[in-house]
């Protein structure tokens, strides 16, 4: 297989991206919207779940660009985690590299124990995911866990702004209001898609209003809003720490090489958070992001194909690499 010559010049070191933060809904136009109904067997064709994420998103479109250069075909389906989960568990999906841990437990646990999914493997470390507000709020009235809230309710208006409707994590929040956790049975969940919510946040911070939001790390809402994620003593919220590869049963056998690239995938915070930072802040494609992460750390790259072969069996480095 002849190969673009952009990958053919990656035998350089090169300057890593600069710093990232967070996500929008955007597609790159190299990815394509899959079909659950075409998946089959074509032992060439990978399918994986995506939610508009940037971090997920920009992972997904490096591991797209360099197994399209390895022969394969990725595809993409935008969907729920709770339809994502659904799709792996009916063989209808491959892979899913958004797995947060243990914040996904809810959906994915039953799943996993009954072996409709595997967990693949760890790609990203050290994260966070949980109701935060920022940081200056945190310091003018003393919010630093969830049981402060309720006590300054009027501040907040008695909302906490979620993100994509039927999240794992608005999910939880709603549960803790149901069940009055905290003191919290009269507030209510404001669900929208993540930038919304951000430009949200970014609205009432700049008019000096507290507010209380769903936040992650790594993105880079940790640092413009310097991100105070509220403690839980009672231990109502499921919190995250690590991001997983999760397949579907069968995976490993039916792609075995791809199963292997995939396990071979990790990412830093740092990076994570770079991605962001150079889609929402310096608005570039997904596409140009990954090609350039890509091109500027072949180091990883090559760890990423190791014990890979392309589709017609050629070891994967050498492909890349030439």
């Amino acid at each position: 297989m002849r190969l673009p010559r952009q990958r053919r010049a990656m035998r350089a070191p090169v300057t890593v991206l600069a710093v990232l933060a967070l996500t929008v809904a955007g597609c790159s136009t190299a990815e394509q919207k899959g079909d659950f109904a075409s998946l089959g067997d074509d032992r060439e064709t990978v399918t994986l779940i995506e939610q508009p994420w940037v971090d997920l998103q920009t992972q997904n479109e490096i591991a797209r660009q360099l197994l399209g250069d390895l022969g394969y075909s990725v595809k993409t389906d935008k969907v729920t985690v709770e339809i994502g989960a659904q799709a792996l568990s009916d063989g209808k999906a491959d892979a899913y590299l958004g797995n947060w841990w243990p914040s996904q437990t809810p959906t994915f646990e039953s799943l996993i124990k009954d072996k409709k999914v595997d967990v693949l493997s760890t790609m990203v470390t050290g994260t966070e995911y949980a109701p935060a507000v920022p940081g200056d709020v945190a310091t003018e009235l003393g919010v630093k866990s969830l049981a402060d809230l309720d006590r300054n309710a009027d501040a907040f208006g008695r909302k906490i702004y979620g993100i994509e409707p039927g999240s794992p994590g608005n999910e939880t929040i709603q549960k803790a209001i149901d069940d009055d956790a905290y003191g919290l049975g009269d507030w209510q969940l404001v669900p929208a898609a993540t930038p919304i919510m951000l430009a949200q946040v970014d609205k009432l911070t700049s008019e000096g209003q507290p507010v209380v939001f769903l936040g992650w790390s790594p993105h880079w809402m940790t640092v413009q809003f310097k991100a105070t994620f509220l403690e839980d003593p009672d231990k109502v919220w499921g919190g995250a720490g690590e991001i997983r590869t999760v397949t579907r049963e069968g995976f490993a056998d039916d792609k075995p090489d791809v199963d292997t690239f995939l396990k071979n995938l990790k990412f830093t915070t740092d990076e994570a958070g770079q991605f962001y930072f150079a889609h929402d802040k310096e608005n570039k494609e997904l596409s140009a992001i990954a090609a350039d992460w890509i091109k500027a750390n072949p180091d990883k790259v090559r760890s990423f194909l190791t014990g890979v072969k392309s589709a017609d069996g050629t070891p994967a480095e050498q492909v890349i690499f030439g």
